[in-house]
């Protein structure tokens, strides 16, 4: 495509959906599905302007998902504005660890039984899709850091954490196809890729964000204009705590997460008890000479920034998904029947199983079930594990089942998401209300 078209393109997009976002509130479409839409016009389907072979282009892809993936997962730490004593945390951990483990087993299973897979590929087939989406599930997360909802933490915590406790499966998969040394009886995978690389990756994360955080908020009380370069501190963090963890054979992605987590956290610890409004009135009014409140002018400006990257982000990866459609295989019935399978019965046996003995109620255990989407970082690992090895023909059946499935959540769940979480407000407003 011509220079002047990819221009063409990104305006009309870009302008279309800012003229469209207040509409879109009031129907029950996401806006991953227009980006889905406006992809499958641009791409051979209908125009050819965006034509890209996803075989032919897997490492510009990996780098492309694992960007937006990384600018997600920051944003989703900093939202979370919860002490890490408070309960609440444990539902997270619970979907990102046990119900992790469980949904890449079961998925494991169904690959290798119903799709005929071997079990290498079926353990990748199940790490690849296992993970929920930071990126595509903003309708169901946290609005934003002062919104505490069980339900919304949950999903939102999960979704931060387990696009990095994926990654020990995908070595190991990676491992039992011969691709990756894993060690006798998988001791190595266990030691490096499993404790040393999740435990590495959450410390190297948390230790730069506090540290970074510190030296910022003590150079800010002293200069005033460092509080002009809020942007570059969030970028520069991002790329730090991602840099560092990969030098040290740990996951970035969890290292990104824990360091906006420990950044909100110190500004917890720092601001004291200050109520909602007080918070909202400090955010939104000019700059306040308090020190005290220089560490919640710089989560918020950070946030907003992140959170406008992750926009864009989505923009490009969805709207390239659905020009890459045109070439996938249709899919056949078996591969029908297991994306049924994965969405319906294995996700929420998965949330059932790692939230039991847990106080969350059994409605929000079920709409936990529902909401696991999937997207950009199923396409991320998907592109990881392809470039590091697969024959090609393993690779072009894990693109057609990842992308059919990439594509069916993205409508169900944008589809589903307006009319659900309604109905769970109105439950929620019922429950609190002083006659419900």
């Amino acid at each position: 495509m011509s220079a002047y078209l990819w221009f063409v393109v990104c305006g009309l997009i870009l302008v279309s959906m800012a003229i469209v976002a207040s509409f879109l509130k009031h129907l029950p479409l996401s806006s991953s599905i227009l980006y889905l839409l406006a992809g499958l016009v641009l791409g051979p389907l209908v125009l050819n302007w965006l034509n890209a072979p996803p075989l032919q282009h897997t490492v510009l892809l990996e780098h492309l998902t694992e960007l937006a993936v990384i600018i997600s997962l920051f944003t989703a730490g900093l939202k979370l504005r919860l002490p890490l004593t408070d309960g609440r945390w444990r539902a997270a951990f619970r979907l990102a660890f046990l119900s992790m483990i469980v949904t890449v087993g079961l998925v494991a299973c169904v690959g290798h039984y119903l799709l005929g897979l071997t079990w290498g590929a079926a353990v990748i087939l199940g790490a690849v899709l296992a993970p929920t989406d930071p990126v595509l599930a903003s309708d169901v997360q946290v609005q934003d850091h002062l919104d505490r909802d069980r339900l919304r933490l949950s999903l939102t915590g999960e979704a931060g954490l387990n696009d990095g406790t994926a990654f020990p499966f995908v070595m190991l998969g990676l491992g039992l196809m011969g691709l990756h040394d894993i060690g006798p009886w998988s001791a190595r995978w266990f030691a490096v890729d499993l404790l040393w690389a999740v435990s590495g990756g959450l410390g190297i994360g948390a230790l730069l964000g506090l540290a970074t955080g510190w030296l910022f908020l003590h150079l800010r009380a002293r200069y005033d204009g460092v509080a002009e370069l809020y942007d570059f501190l969030s970028l520069g963090l991002i790329a730090l705590s991602y840099g560092v963890a990969l030098a040290l054979h740990t996951y970035g992605f969890l290292a990104v997460f824990a360091a906006a987590v420990a950044l909100r956290q110190l500004e917890i610890r720092r601001t004291g008890r200050l109520s909602d409004q007080q918070i909202r009135k400090i955010e939104e009014g000019p700059e306040p000479h308090a020190e005290q409140h220089h560490p919640l002018r710089l989560t918020s400006d950070v946030l907003t920034f992140n959170e406008q990257l992750e926009r864009i982000a989505e923009v490009a990866v969805v709207t390239l998904l659905g020009a890459m459609l045109w070439h996938i295989r249709t899919p056949g019935f078996h591969t029908l029947v297991f994306i049924s399978l994965l969405l319906l019965l294995i996700r929420p046996v998965a949330v059932f199983v790692g939230l039991a003995g847990t106080a969350l109620p059994w409605s929000h255990r079920a709409y936990i079930g529902w909401f696991g989407i999937r997207g950009v970082g199923s396409l991320y690992y998907l592109f990881y594990a392809i470039n590091h090895g697969p024959d090609s023909e393993f690779a072009s059946r894990l693109i057609d089942i990842t992308f059919t499935v990439v594509t069916v959540s993205i409508v169900a769940h944008g589809t589903s998401v307006t009319p659900l979480m309604k109905h769970y407000r109105r439950r929620q407003a019922r429950r609190t209300s002083p006659t419900g």
